[in-house]
């Protein structure tokens, strides 16, 4: 790959399993996974996603990882270099689809920064939930407050991804995933140790069959798809800098298991600070911006623990952005012939026009409507259910049917396979991987 394209590859192993995950974890494992887990049986909902996790979803990452690694020049270089030129479209439109999730997400990243700074003042540490949907709703309606948090969050993703693939993304993986960790940590001892803390560990892990349904095992379908980060085009990018010489079934298994990690720290670190306070743990989304504020205003030394949640909540939403800039700059870079900085400064120029566009959907656009959707839940729904599952079931196509002489070569490129492991991998990525993902996207459609 050209110096247009990487500023080199992993520096180690270690780096590219940290990177992945931070990639993968991304705001899901902290935002969605919560209240998901409490509100579809507990765990009765964590088995299956548990399972779909470390079959399908394993399978779908060796693809992209595969895919990657052979081609060396990012989503679409990479396909059309292993597979012929117009399998390079479904990298594209993984791409396309992650620089769309980039600029409605930094939305939401901007809200992180914005939380964050109000715990440290702790001007957001407010007991009411009234007032504290009031403040929320307030922040996000003015324009220009809420865009300059995220022009923020974009300019800081931005001067990672300036550093390079070893001096920025690896570096900052490998600070910011073992602090995340161990700030959910923390968090858990603080949340179990309140009175009725326990109450709310005994809410996600105490199996409920009569919440559990068809629509929860779909939802465990769907969070597994999204928690992995699979059809954006990150993880080919990624896998485009790894080693060639690396086990790549081992790498792909630690990604997944952080994946699963972090969801169910995730659901410890938020749960049992709701039940302590008797609050509504099926409040979904508003967890992290309306009810997580008013337990910490109550809590012993609450704003200590609201800025570690909040730190957690951006460190999150950065390990993800980070890899969404660097698979557009790379497409861009080995594609269009600019230069690493052109294209990292093309990409965050329109994803603040995109996002700008987006965010009014908070305050002057709110009740502007297409398809029955404002414009930040319509960006949502298309990449969600259209983009991502697209370019995934492509990928699989290609990596399982058309180059799969090279998939297989990829997949030993540490230790010989037997023959039955090889062809297991290939009924999965090739045969289970597409009928899931079909399944997926045709149940959210």
């Amino acid at each position: 790959m050209t110096d247009k394209a990487n500023s080199g590859g992993w520096g180690s192993r270690l780096g590219f399993i940290l990177a992945s995950a931070g990639s993968a974890v991304g705001l899901g494992a902290i935002w969605k996974f919560p209240y998901m887990a409490g509100t579809n049986g507990g765990s009765v909902f964590m088995l299956p996603y548990i399972f779909f996790t470390l079959t399908v979803g394993v399978a779908l990452l060796i693809a992209e990882f595969a895919m990657g690694r052979a081609g060396r020049r990012g989503a679409v270089g990479s396909l059309n270099a292993v597979c012929g030129r117009p399998w390079g479209i479904f990298g594209g439109i993984g791409v396309f689809t992650v620089f769309l999730i980039l600029s409605f997400y930094s939305i939401v990243g901007g809200w992180c920064l914005k939380y964050t700074w109000d715990a440290v003042t702790g001007v957001g540490l407010i007991s009411d939930a009234e007032q504290l949907s009031a403040h929320f709703g307030g922040f996000v309606s003015d324009t220009v407050s809420s865009y300059g948090f995220l022009f923020a969050f974009l300019l800081l993703t931005m001067l990672i991804v300036l550093r390079g693939v070893q001096a920025g993304i690896e570096k900052l993986s490998k600070v910011l995933m073992p602090m995340l960790f161990i700030l959910m940590i923390i968090l858990i001892i603080r949340g179990v140790t309140l009175p009725n803390g326990w109450a709310g560990v005994e809410f996600l892990f105490t199996p409920r069959w009569e919440d559990f349904n068809a629509s929860a095992l779909f939802n465990a379908m769907g969070f597994c798809f999204f928690s992995l980060s699979l059809g954006a085009g990150t993880m080919i990018t990624y896998g485009s800098y790894l080693d060639p010489k690396a086990d790549l079934p081992s790498s792909v298994g630690w990604v997944a298991f952080l994946g699963i990690l972090s969801s169910i720290l995730g659901g410890l670190m938020v749960m049992p600070a709701v039940f302590a306070f008797h609050l509504d743990p099926t409040a979904g989304p508003g967890l992290t911006f309306v009810t997580m504020p008013a337990i910490f205003s109550q809590m012993p030394m609450g704003q200590l623990f609201a800025v570690f949640f909040y730190i957690c909540l951006t460190v999150a939403a950065i390990t993800s952005s980070v890899s969404m800039l660097e698979a557009c700059t790379v497409l861009l870079s080995t594609e269009t012939g600019v230069s690493r900085r052109t294209g990292i400064l093309i990409t965050v120029a329109g994803a603040a026009v995109v996002g700008f566009l987006a965010n009014l959907s908070f305050g002057p656009w709110a009740d502007v409507k297409f398809f029955g959707k404002n414009l930040f839940d319509l960006l949502d729904y298309v990449t969600s259910n259209v983009g991502m599952p697209l370019s995934t079931f492509g990928i699989s196509i290609a990596a399982a049917w058309v180059a799969w002489p090279v998939t297989a070569r990829e997949l030993q490129s540490a230790r010989t396979l037997s023959p039955s492991a090889l062809r297991t991998a290939r009924i999965m990525i090739g045969f289970l991987s597409p009928v899931f993902v079909a399944i997926v996207a045709a149940g959210s459609l």
